[in-house]
């Protein structure tokens, strides 16, 4: 009969619900302890955090609330990771240089030529 009526009352029941389980031995959470330890205040401590509960979300089935900024913390990690500047650290100047100094492609022009010759 509820689902005749679309009562949405008892949908609650069915909603999965989202239980991690943590294995305090494993080597990523004892070395994110030890972290913790040294500096609870270090912003890629609680990226490191926040991107394993979300990834665990992920591979659970369920879906981020906000994958943009899931997509954030991935990113400054990799750059962490690789030792790059963050974009605020770098000059205005060089990127504004490397969007004006765009090369050509090379046969560009041949390409639109040979596009009519196929029509």
């Amino acid at each position: 009969k509820a689902q005749a009526l679309r009562d949405n009352s008892t949908m609650g029941y069915m909603a999965a619900k989202k239980h991690l389980e943590i294995n305090p031995e494993h080597a990523i959470l004892v070395a994110l302890k030890d972290k913790s330890d040294a500096d609870k205040n270090d912003k890629s401590l609680k990226d490191l955090v926040n991107l394993l509960f979300e990834t665990s979300l992920l591979t659970s089935g369920f879906s981020l609330e906000d994958p943009a900024v899931h997509a954030n913390r991935i990113q400054r990690m990799i750059k962490l990771g690789l030792g790059i500047e963050d974009e605020a650290d770098v000059p205005a100047a060089s990127t504004e240089a490397a969007d004006t100094e765009m090369p050509t492609l090379e046969g560009d022009d041949d390409d639109t030529s040979r596009m009519e010759e196929v029509d």
